[in-house]
């Protein structure tokens, strides 16, 4: 698996995956949808595995020593590494904005606020992504329209609701949607969920995908 993965990240790493990164600013724009920053997180691995298709990189990958099922694994995996960053640096942004910036000035009248359940609402989108694109584009990795096109419009609509919630839902504005330190015992919790279930849905994707990759005819 290492040494897969070492291929991932010598053959298959596309600067997008590198450029996206810089999108946790995102979290400093005023009124901005703070989400769609994972969105992009999903793109980059649309542009992975587009390159990836026109080098052929599946057929060569299975012509080396390796379990055919360690392939979709390791391309997961590669994936997953810059999600993880991706979090980071969000947090990162996350801390630094509630040290700087006045709780007037945190309020986020477009959605969410930047805060420990927003990095929840991270982990539960970035997890989504994974659990439709994968599976799906490991059947035939020919296909990456489809598979990226179903679990983006997943992810907006997930975006969307959870900002019909933010003027719908008194109780989730005043809960989740407060500055930081209010009800961070509820925050946490949240957070902790949306973390849980990323790598849950992550560890559940790579089973999938590995399963069906399997069977695929390159």
């Amino acid at each position: 698996m290492i040494g897969l993965l070492k291929k991932e990240f010598a053959l298959s790493l596309h600067a997008t995956c590198i450029l996206f990164l810089a999108f946790a600013a995102f979290v400093f724009i005023p009124n901005y949808p703070y989400e769609v920053m994972f969105f992009f997180s999903g793109l980059s691995v649309f542009f992975v595995c587009i390159s990836a298709r026109e080098n052929q990189d599946a057929p060569f990958s299975c012509t080396l020593p390796v379990p055919k099922r360690a392939v979709a694994c390791a391309r997961i995996l590669f994936c997953a590494v810059f999600q993880v960053a991706l979090l980071i640096l969000a947090g990162i942004a996350v801390a630094i904005k509630e040290s700087c910036f006045s709780p007037e000035a945190q309020i986020n009248m477009a959605g969410s606020v930047a805060n420990l359940a927003f990095l929840g609402h991270g982990g539960l989108l970035l997890g989504l992504f994974n659990l439709i694109f994968f599976p799906w584009y490991f059947r035939d990795p020919t296909k990456v329209g489809l598979p990226f096109l179903v679990a983006a419009a997943v992810q907006f609509l997930v975006i969307a609701c959870l900002t019909v919630l933010r003027f719908a839902a008194p109780v989730y504005s005043d809960l989740l949607l407060s500055v930081d330190p209010a009800n961070l015992g509820v925050k946490a919790i949240f957070f902790c969920v949306g973390i849980a279930f990323y790598f849950g849905a992550t560890a559940l994707s790579c089973y999938l995908s590995a399963k069906r990759f399997e069977k695929t005819d390159l």
